[in-house]
């Protein structure tokens, strides 16, 4: 795996919205955290664009994310939201441009496309962190969640405890691995594609907003039938905010549908972690290695950035 740069002060981050329009109000409160950090925030030239429920045209997003990994005073690139669209640049992307300029790349959701595009094509690690609108111009957006961007400056180890939220432990053991996955329901959608998410002996993270039990059992089957679950050598389960049934009131509990899929696959899973649709929101290094303990209820991430020019540690053949 490629590990990018850590960020210094001074360094200039690019602001892009591949998926849909953001809020604007709140993202120009989130530029003035980018700026309390110590660096300088570049907006994509076409971030405030909107073509129904995209923020702008295909090519013209696309445009936007080859221009900040191409420009060397680029230093990171941070999405401001998600919503949808990612999925209909992933075919577009020169995946070249980004192995040969490898930066630190920031966002969830519906960014979970691009993550899983960008590593399996490149081989960067990429992370699974707050938007600028989505998050960070929020008012209730705490100190956990803040705290979250030094591992962008610091290459540090991050370590997952019941410090910070209840676990819970669905099936025992302890495994080791690439951290791989994101949205569950853009996990799904990648099946069948040339983006096709690999478990194959990698911990699968999985987290989602808004769909009802029956909806999340429709998905993990799909994972199942696949083969996704039983390659993979845990599962961490995190955050699944208004899930609560609605269009079906007569629903199995979230628990239920976990121990389904998960309780006898003989391999570490644990639910309970706070990353997500929430707040506050543990960001992780999506392809760095990783340690899940199903007994002590811990997981252990490497540092997902490296002091040395990326371009150095990983030299090309």
């Amino acid at each position: 795996m490629i590990k990018p740069r850590q960020l210094h002060k001074g360094d200039t981050v690019g602001v892009i919205a591949p998926a849909s329009p953001p809020d604007l109000n709140r993202l120009e409160k989130a530029i003035s955290f980018l700026e309390s950090l110590g660096v300088k925030v570049e907006l994509g030239s076409h971030l405030s664009d909107t073509y129904g429920y995209l923020a702008g045209k295909d090519d013209d997003r696309l445009a936007d994310l080859h221009y900040m990994f191409e420009n060397p005073e680029i230093k990171a690139v941070i999405s401001a939201g998600g919503g949808y669209g990612t999925s209909r640049i992933a075919g577009s992307i020169n995946y070249r441009l980004i192995e040969n300029n490898p930066k630190i790349f920031w966002g969830y959701s519906d960014l979970t496309f691009l993550h899983t595009a960008i590593r399996q094509k490149t081989g960067l690690i990429t992370f699974h962190g707050p938007m600028l609108c989505s998050d960070v111009g929020k008012e209730n957006f705490d100190s956990v969640s803040k705290q979250m961007f030094d591992q962008l400056f610091h290459p540090q180890e991050l370590r997952y405890s019941e410090d910070i939220s209840p676990l819970v432990t669905v099936s025992e053991g302890k495994a080791a691995g690439e951290i791989v996955g994101g949205n569950l329901s853009l996990l799904v959608n990648s099946l069948g594609t040339p983006y096709e998410l690999d478990t194959n002996n990698r911990l699968l993270f999985i987290e989602d907003i808004g769909e009802e039990p029956y909806r999340i059992d429709s998905f993990l089957c799909q994972l199942q039938l696949a083969g996704k679950l039983e390659e993979a050598a845990g599962v961490i389960i995190g955050d699944f905010s208004d899930s609560e049934p609605v269009k079906r009131r007569e629903s199995l509990p979230l628990e239920e549908v976990w121990n389904h899929y998960f309780a006898s696959l003989e391999k570490p899973v644990v639910s309970g972690f706070k990353m997500g649709h929430c707040l506050p929101h543990f960001a992780i290094p999506l392809g760095a290695e990783a340690e899940l303990c199903a007994y002590s209820q811990t997981l252990s991430i490497e540092p997902g950035v490296t002091g040395k020019e990326a371009n150095d540690e990983n030299p090309k053949n």
